[in-house]
């Protein structure tokens, strides 16, 4: 069996361990790299060391940035009384696309995944409660997925969040627009029922 040379199979082990990156696909990887020109390659390269030298996390917020505080922090326009809780700077991003939402955020980075080894201590909870402790926040709104693990950490920081006079909200999850009731599964359907809205039906 014919077998790569050590510099090729150490590329394509360290492309394996990106997420969703099986071994053909870190194959195919790794001799694009080859197929690079030098300075292309070096390129590359530094744009991976710079991420790992200057990224760090919000010391507010957590979310990533260069900075102490990330622009979403340190913008005067945004509502600080309103903080959108997401589980990681991903869903953070996919929010904001939106444009609908103007308050601040906290990201936890995971979700309470007992299985996992993953427990409230694992993630930025304890940092959130700080947070609402020096922070005049009105509104706490629990974006997280809505995944076992997501809803299983939004209970748990509601329960937190029941002696604190703030409003605490989940948002709804339910059928996508576009999509057909036969192909939906029973959480979703049963997530779209709960966050249902009433209609005017008095006919004018």
């Amino acid at each position: 069996m014919t077998k790569f040379i050590p510099a090729i199979t150490k590329l394509i082990e360290e492309f394996s361990r990106l997420p969703g990156v099986g071994k053909k696909s870190a194959q195919r990887l790794a001799f694009h790299i080859i197929n690079m020109e030098q300075s292309e390659a070096v390129a590359f390269a530094e744009a991976i060391l710079d991420v790992k030298r200057k990224v760090r996390y919000c010391e507010r917020c957590f979310n990533i940035t260069d900075q102490q505080y990330c622009d979403i922090c340190t913008d005067y326009r945004r509502d600080t009384t309103q903080i959108c809780v997401v589980e990681s700077p991903r869903d953070l991003i996919a929010i904001e696309n939106t444009k609908e939402y103007h308050g601040l955020y906290h990201v936890l980075h995971g979700a309470i995944s007992p299985l996992s080894g993953i427990g409230p201590n694992e993630i930025k909870i304890r940092e959130l409660i700080i947070r609402l402790q020096n922070e005049d926040v009105s509104e706490i709104i629990l974006a997280t997925n809505p995944t076992i693990e997501g809803e299983a950490t939004a209970m748990y920081i509601s329960k937190l969040l029941k002696a604190v006079e703030i409003d605490v909200s989940r948002i709804a999850h339910g059928i996508p627009v576009g999509g057909d009731l036969e192909y939906a599964d029973e959480v979703t359907l049963a997530k779209a029922m709960e966050g249902r809205r009433h209609l005017n039906t008095s006919g004018q």
